[in-house]
């Protein structure tokens, strides 16, 4: 009896040894399938940016239309992200995840096979709405497939650099893409990446408990009334002229749907945006530095990737490569908080590097030109993009932070729904000063020295609300 307990018992104990020898490289599975989905739309947030001359050219897209084939996307990335939140709770977040990746899917299929710039637009809009519907959905996925507090940690880690890097390299993964397949290949690419995410997490995911909560849809409704009429206001305002009967029509419409959104969050029972949220205003002014950080970086990276390919007849390869360095430096801000935070403390590490940021942005308004040497101004934008990788961690530790565990989810939802709002403006503010000005050598400073403004913005805003918080006890 002795020696059989003795032999199942090693039994036992070998078969759990290799149980824990194997659960490091399964453990990865869950982790891999949900970030499949995350990089296909952080990348295409990035990606298109170097694909605009060549799709202009071979579409016939003129300016404004280059324009809503980047903020089409944004704009139903942005408007639907706190509906996704709330879709994913009442129908399940494994079920959401799934039937926004699928339709992601599709609308890559219909955008690598868009006749004409107006179809891409539209398909576009589709990948938005679908990325607005899987992303939420899939970092509490993440979360739930790691109950364990050590590894959870450790694989939202993983999570993080992996989203730094997609982000960083989305310029040169497109350039390689159009030199090698044309710009075509940078959405078909997400078809067979999609279907493997979708079989993956089909098998992998288990599923969550549903939550179901009440849905504000008339403050979503309002709120994306507002999105969309300020996005046409921008776009088509240089185009159509900002005293024309549809431009004036979409400024009313804007505020009267802003307005609306208000009063009704305001007065509801259930708003979408808990009032807890806002007794202390160091939420709003982090929100508010969020949008923009958005509007400066990413208004940026659409003028560069048009900058350097039609000023300085750069192929979308060459771009991408020449792009890199000035956004990989993101990454790098990124790995240096924690010692930064740990010397200086929050608000000192957030407020030198938004000084550090506005410094060098205003630094780039006054050199570059079109015939600047490239390492100067890509050394400047730089050191101008490496304070915004800093801010932006320490930024987000600051709104979990006044939103506590009771409402993390929807103040990260809506810190990533203001960073939308941001990429949305600031490329529609970029297109509009290029549609005014087609002389690079005016367009650059106007656009950097808009650029500069609103980074110092930043600093008043850190300087004036995002002071620490004072603890109890001390």
């Amino acid at each position: 009896m002795s020696t059989s307990t003795s032999t199942s018992t090693s039994a036992s104990t070998t078969s759990a040894t290799r149980r824990t020898a194997a659960a490091p490289a399964a453990g990865l599975l869950p982790l891999v399938t949900l970030a499949i989905g995350f990089v296909m739309a952080i990348l295409d947030v990035t990606v298109v940016n170097v694909a605009l001359t060549d799709i202009a050219k071979q579409l016939a897209v003129p300016l404004a239309g280059l324009v809503w084939v980047v903020d089409g996307y944004t704009l139903t990335f942005a408007a639907m992200l706190l509906a996704g939140g709330g879709l994913a709770d009442r129908y399940g977040a494994k079920t959401l995840y799934l039937s926004g990746l699928a339709v992601f899917v599709l609308a890559s299929v219909l955008c690598g096979l868009a006749p004409s710039g107006t179809s891409l637009v539209a398909a576009r809009f589709l990948q938005g709405l679908g990325a607005a519907l899987f992303m939420p959905s899939s970092l509490s996925l993440l979360a739930h497939a790691y109950p364990d507090e050590t590894v959870r940690q450790r694989m939202l880690g993983l999570w993080s650099a992996i989203v730094s890097v997609a982000a960083a390299s989305g310029p040169l993964v497109g350039g390689i893409l159009i030199d090698r397949f044309g710009w075509r290949s940078i959405f078909l690419i997400n078809v067979p990446l999609g279907l493997v995410g979708l079989i993956l997490a089909g098998k992998v995911i288990t599923p969550m408990a549903r939550h179901p909560k009440i849905i504000n849809f008339l403050s979503h409704g309002c709120g994306m009334t507002a999105l969309g009429a300020l996005s046409y206001l921008l776009i088509q305002g240089p185009v159509e002229g900002w005293l024309s009967a549809p431009i004036l029509g979409a400024a009313a419409l804007t505020v009267l749907a802003a307005g609306a959104f208000i009063l009704h969050e305001r007065r509801s029972a259930e708003p979408l945006l808990p009032r807890a949220l806002f007794e202390t205003p160091r939420f709003g002014a982090a929100n508010l530095l969020g949008f923009l950080i958005n509007f400066g970086g990413f208004g940026q990276l659409f003028l560069l990737s048009l900058f350097l390919q039609q000023a300085r007849h750069a192929t979308p390869l060459q771009a991408g490569i020449q792009l890199l360095p000035t956004i990989a430096v993101y990454t790098v801000g990124n790995l240096a908080v924690p010692n930064l935070v740990g010397r200086f403390g929050p608000r000192r590490t957030l407020l030198v590097s938004m000084i550090s940021s506005t410094v060098f942005a205003a630094l780039t308004t006054l050199v570059l030109r079109p015939d600047t040497a490239y390492w100067i101004f890509a050394l400047l934008l730089a050191l101008a993009n490496l304070g915004m990788g800093v801010a932006v961690p320490v930024m987000t530790a600051t709104v979990m932070q006044v939103a506590g565990r009771v409402h993390s989810n929807v103040a990260a939802a809506s810190l990533n729904a203001n960073r939308q709002i941001g990429v949305l403006v600031g490329v529609a503010f970029m297109g509009t000063i290029l549609h005014g000005q087609s002389d690079w050598g005016v367009a650059l400073p106007i656009a950097f020295g808009a650029i500069t403004v609103v980074y110092l913005a930043g600093v008043g805003l850190v300087w004036r609300y995002l002071s620490p918080v004072t603890t109890t006890g001390h």
